[in-house]
């Protein structure tokens, strides 16, 4: 272990689950070079914790409230960049890696993962490495980047909840025949028969 009494790692830990946001503070408190500065429970709330705390990592769960973890790294990353992330998901969607490199991170892995992977992927990080579930990293690398537009994955992202056509344009400010346009595509780019299949297939490979 590269233990480091006098300066510990500082981490910033985001999760919306207290409890595993518990088990992991209590877990990395056991390791002399670690110290967990800050803990929070939803995104927005990641970029005024770091400004105020300073860690040198931040652990950001995907799925948050008030703005999800690929969100809040991007903000991060803009307002403190001196700051490793660490994305964790539940969900080993290969799409969502490519996401989270664009904002950012330097490391990705999912969440149950054993705890001794975590705690070294903390010091690689810190350390300037970059650290990348293996089994995720070929699935990507398989599957590719996303073929979908920003306002395409909008469109899809809006659909998800349902919904008219004419519901949809007035949420996001677009005409019927746009969106309808922006629907026909994704559908077509992602090989399903309906809008609600698309959402699916996009959803399960971490595009949207």
């Amino acid at each position: 272990m590269t233990a480091n009494a006098e300066a510990p790692i500082r981490i910033l830990l985001a999760d919306d689950q207290a409890l595993i946001r518990g088990a992991f503070s209590a877990l990395l408190g056991l390791e002399p070079d670690l110290l967990v500065v800050a803990e929070v429970a939803s995104g927005d709330q990641v970029v005024p914790a770091a400004i105020t705390h300073r860690p040198d990592v931040a652990l950001l769960d995907i799925q948050m409230p008030g703005m999800d973890g690929l969100a809040a790294a991007a903000g991060l990353h803009q307002q403190l960049p001196t700051c490793r992330m660490i994305i964790l998901t539940t969900f080993g969607r290969p799409g969502y890696l490519r996401r989270a490199m664009e904002a950012g991170a330097t490391g990705f892995m999912v969440k149950d993962a054993p705890p001794e992977q975590l705690i070294d992927a903390i010091r690689r990080v810190h350390a300037g490495l970059r650290v990348v579930d293996p089994v995720l990293a070929t699935e990507s690398l398989t599957l590719g980047t996303s073929p979908l537009s920003g306002r395409e994955r909008d469109v899809l992202v809006a659909a998800a909840g349902g919904g008219t056509v004419a519901q949809l344009a007035g949420k996001l400010f677009l005409s019927e025949g746009t969106v309808r346009n922006h629907l026909s595509s994704a559908i077509g780019k992602t090989g399903a028969a309906t809008r609600a299949e698309a959402v699916r297939l996009a959803t399960e490979r971490g595009w949207l």
